[in-house]
């Protein structure tokens, strides 16, 4: 693993492997099939990355969408990788360009859309080009009955057998049921290793709120994150317009998109989040897979997402470079309605319906939940986990009663009329409002009326929605809408069990702000402004998205350990030897105030490097001794073509000193033992 952990600091710039990573890319390297499950942001293309700058021919990478290829793309090109994709949206150049880098032999890695695989000549010219392994990314495509099923992901499996060269197949959301689906028809059955990443991101701040006045509900988190990146996902395209103008009304830059909108403004879309500061999209979760910005800061649900699996998802676009980030979830009676109903209505049998039922009960649980929401949400994927103090319930733990008395109230409401009214007409029943459907129905006369009187119209609301929440009573879509009691609330019903709520959870939802969590401290924050600034320009000239330059999370450690060498600038995670070299001197001219000293470029290549330290102890030996020990004789001198092959080499004799090119037998006399006694010390 020496030459994979060499890679990892000289081209991507970090020290250490994230945890987890370093045994996937040992085994990936090794040509093990592999199949790693691992949470967004876990750093899951590094993993797939390394690996194919340490083996032989070209990883074919399969990748959903082509503005995820592209930005990966160029993001390996500006560490030094040569890398291309191949897509529909290629021009004739870009073409010509990535096939003649291929028949060089320069391509380490080459993106491809499963679409193309099917395409004539595709499996003929991967043979050609010399192909030795295949990375899939998004691996949970593959699930028939998965959201983001794709048809041409059936293909990979064959590919794979056909070239016969080892898998990596990547995905960060895959239930124990989509595991086995993948490797079946990615791997034959054959079981690959298998790596169960942890799915906790802990950086990610999780709240939910119900719904109260939702559109001002989402304005009011916007505007307390302003100039921040964020996704705003909504259940209709509708919705998503009309969110989108209303941000923009109040001062901010967003941009709305959707499956009906024109390609062409799609990739619109797509160009200006990734490329543009402080955008936000409001989406359908059409926009979504191939979000690939790490510094979006803040994700927030206009409604709430059909299953845990989709939330957990979606809220992963935040924070993927590890700095803070924030979500929240609004929900309602009326998304439970929908949600049940969707799937109800859908197409999938009928084993298939009473999973996606189940998926999203465990969701309304994580909305509903009296206690940590991480501890909840990483139960529900089979771990355990200690209060995580970053969660709305961690931050101001919910004030809970005894609600076995007002629940077996609705029920009893429930079915004494049949099962078949919605909530609001219960809630009149007990609450003794003689409407005149209450009474046009006789429902005035029963025992039930009135006997609630003692909760207010909001508290009852809460209620119902909450006994919906915790799969007591869903709604029938052959009975429009009516809630009809399940298995679950019986106990209760007859006294066997009790149950405990959140007590008026929307007044606590109304004055509870959310406090936005700042990146760096009060003193940095000018100069990370001033770093963005200058990221901004650098990507708007390079017309590539601004993380392609650094990330946040390289600026924020910038601006906190504020370096004034090279050398300390290369210690910063995320800063390689390409984009030191390329933005190294751009970067320490905005934090020290003045431009850097010059630097020899072969000095400049061994930055932050030991090698480095012990170039410049030669250098200094070198130039105490020009005119030898007493200053009388003639100059002399090494090239820095010598000294670094000396520093990085480390001769230990004199004989060997003498191997290094252009150090004649003179020189060695003059300088030998002063260089030995330098490389002596380290």
């Amino acid at each position: 693993m020496s030459e994979a952990k060499s890679l990892l600091s000289s081209v991507f710039g970090f020290s250490d492997f994230r945890p987890g990573q370093e045994e996937i890319v040992e085994a990936v390297t090794r040509g093990e099939n592999t199949l790693a499950i691992m949470p967004t942001g876990g750093g899951k293309s590094l993993c797939f990355q390394l690996p194919a700058l340490c083996r032989e021919g070209v990883t074919l990478v399969i990748s959903p969408l082509i503005a995820l290829m592209r930005d990966q793309v160029r993001g390996l090109r500006e560490a030094g990788v040569e890398a291309g994709a191949l897509t529909s949206a290629n021009t004739e150049a870009e073409r010509d360009e990535v096939f003649e880098a291929l028949e060089a032999g320069r391509t380490k890695l080459l993106y491809m859309a499963p679409e193309r695989l099917a395409a004539g000549g595709t499996i003929g010219m991967l043979r050609r080009i010399g192909v030795s392994m295949i990375a899939v990314d998004e691996a949970h495509c593959v699930s028939q009955w998965g959201h983001d099923f794709r048809p041409d992901y059936l293909a990979i499996g064959r590919l794979r057998e056909t070239l016969d060269v080892p898998l990596a197949a990547f995905t960060a959301t895959a239930d124990e049921e989509t595991r086995e689906e993948i490797v079946q028809r990615l791997f034959a059955g054959q079981a690959p290793r298998l790596f169960l990443g942890g799915f906790d991101r802990p950086n990610i701040h999780l709240a939910f709120a119900p719904k109260n006045g939702p559109r001002k509900q989402i304005l009011t988190y916007a505007s307390a994150r302003k100039g921040q990146s964020g996704i705003v996902y909504c259940s209709s395209r509708a919705k998503t317009e009309d969110i989108a103008a209303a941000l923009r009304a109040e001062g901010h830059a967003a941009c709305h998109y959707h499956g009906a909108m024109d390609a062409d403004d799609r990739r619109e879309v797509e160009r200006r989040f990734s490329q543009e500061d402080g955008l936000i999209v409001t989406a359908t979760v059409a926009f979504g897979m191939g979000v690939d910005k790490p510094d979006i800061r803040w994700v927030a649900h206009a409604d709430l997402p059909k299953s845990i699996e989709s939330y957990y998802q979606e809220i992963g676009r935040a924070g993927r470079d590890g700095a803070p980030a924030e979500t929240l979830t609004l929900y309602g009676p009326d998304d439970i309605r929908l949600r049940r109903t969707q799937i109800d209505e859908g197409l999938a049998p009928a084993e298939r319906k009473g999973a996606d039922h189940g998926r999203l009960n465990a969701l309304l649980g994580l909305a509903e939940a009296l206690g940590c929401r991480r501890q909840k949400l990483l139960a529900y994927f089979g771990e355990d986990a200690a209060p995580c103090g970053n969660c709305d319930l961690c931050d101001r733990p919910p004030e809970t009663f005894d609600a076995t008395t007002p629940v077996r109230m609705a029920l009893s409401a429930i079915l004494r009329t049949d099962e078949w009214f919605g909530a609001g007409h219960l809630i009149d029943i007990v609450m003794g409002n003689a409407t005149d459907k209450v009474r046009a129905r006789g429902h005035d006369g029963l025992p039930t009326f009135g006997v609630g009187k003692e909760y207010t119209k909001p508290q009852w609301q809460a209620v119902f929605r909450q006994m919906m929440g915790h799969d007591l009573v869903r709604p029938d879509p052959e009975r429009h809408g009516a809630l009809r009691m399940t298995e679950n609330a019986r106990p209760i019903l007859r006294g066997e069990a009790g149950i405990t709520l959140r007590r008026d959870v929307i007044r606590a939802a109304q004055s509870a702000r959310p406090a936005v969590r700042a990146m760096v401290n009060e003193e940095d924050a000018p100069l990370l402004s001033a770093l963005k600034a200058k990221r901004r320009a650098l990507a708007e000239a390079l017309r590539a998205p601004a993380y392609v330059v650094f990330t946040d999370r390289t600026l924020v450690e910038m601006a906190e350990k504020r370096p004034t060498t090279l050398d300390q600038m290369a210690g910063i995670g995320g800063v390689g030897a390409t984009k030191l070299e390329r933005y190294g001197a751009a970067f320490l001219e905005i934090i020290t105030g003045g431009a850097p000293d010059p630097v020899h470029p072969m000095r400049r290549k061994m930055a932050g490097r030991s090698a480095g330290a012990v170039f410049d102890r030669l250098h200094e030996a070198q130039t105490d001794l020009a005119r030898g020990t007493d200053g009388t004789e003639k100059p002399m001198s090494c090239t820095n073509s010598t000294l670094k092959w000396i520093a990085e080499r480390r001769p230990a004799t004199l004989d060997e000193l003498e191997r290094a090119p252009g150090m004649s037998a003179p020189k060695v006399e003059r300088f030998g033992p002063a260089f030995l006694e330098v490389l002596a010390e380290g």
